[in-house]
């Protein structure tokens, strides 16, 4: 469907006039006004498929405003009934699990030292000359290890450079990304090769690697069973939307059920 300018819509008889769904594009920020539009249009459709669904079941008498907004327990409601969401059983949880092992292991943990040569990302010129230094010491580093507590503290930029350049111990999510990759990536010992970072260049010592172990599913069964619950539920709200709107009469709006998001 082309759309040009904003169309009044009739949803089973019901009218969305043009000027509310320009009211509702706000909230679909887009490329192309015209994308806005049809997300608004589509949003309000359901919602009022909603409404009308939830006054023949007898739960409301008359609505106002944006149904799901304002009777968010009733929408709730009114799709456990419709829709008919089973709950997952232990099997397909255990299942899950079962398939699954490698999303369920504690955190590997690094401990580690290093030094920081720090430099601006946008000098490259002190970045170039920072390199230059981090390979100088990396090779003195390869002659003597004992010499990284020394040099530490003579040429890192972090405060760690008081204990010797130590990190202490390290878990996902403690450091920036790019210097996290290949810090977990590594063995023990030292690293043959800086890692650069936003922060500049970082000669490293890894002094101990504690692998992730496998968790028991005693311990993730309840995270397992709302994943699954989860995503059962949204599999069958999206259905149940689709089988509203394909059951609707809906004119001046084609719905594009299989590209909306709203179906997903």
């Amino acid at each position: 469907m082309s759309l040009t300018n904003t169309p009044d819509i009739l949803v089973n008889g019901h009218k969305i006039p043009a000027s509310k769904i320009d009211a509702e594009i706000q909230y679909y920020p887009a490329s192309t006004r015209r994308e806005a539009m049809i997300q608004a249009a589509e949003s309000l459709i359901i919602e009022e498929l909603l409404s009308q669904k939830a006054k023949e079941k007898g739960l409301i008498q008359t609505v106002s405003g944006k149904f799901a907004d304002n009777h968010p327990d009733l929408v709730d409601k009114l799709i456990n009934q419709e829709a008919n969401i089973p709950e997952c059983t232990e099997t397909e949880c255990r299942r899950y699990f079962d398939s699954n092992r490698d999303k369920f292991t504690s955190a590997p943990i690094v401990e580690a030292k290093h030094i920081l040569l720090a430099a601006d990302p946008q000098n490259l010129e002190e970045r170039a000359k920072m390199q230059q230094i981090a390979e100088s010491l990396l090779a003195e580093l390869k002659q003597d290890i004992e010499q990284f507590s020394r040099l530490a503290k003579s040429y890192s930029a972090c405060p760690s450079k008081e204990v010797g350049g130590n990190l202490g111990q390290l878990s996902s999510g403690q450091t920036v990304p790019e210097f996290q990759r290949q810090l977990f990536a590594a063995g023990t010992g030292l690293m043959a090769t800086p890692i650069e970072s936003r922060f500049g260049y970082h000669l490293v010592f890894i002094q101990r690697k504690v692998e992730g172990t496998l968790l028991p599913y005693e311990q993730v069964k309840a995270k397992i069973r709302h994943y699954l619950n989860d995503k059962v539920q949204r599999k069958a709200i999206a259905q149940y939307l689709y089988r509203l709107v394909s059951e609707a009469d809906v004119q001046g709006f084609d719905f594009d059920l299989s590209n909306s998001p709203l179906m997903l």
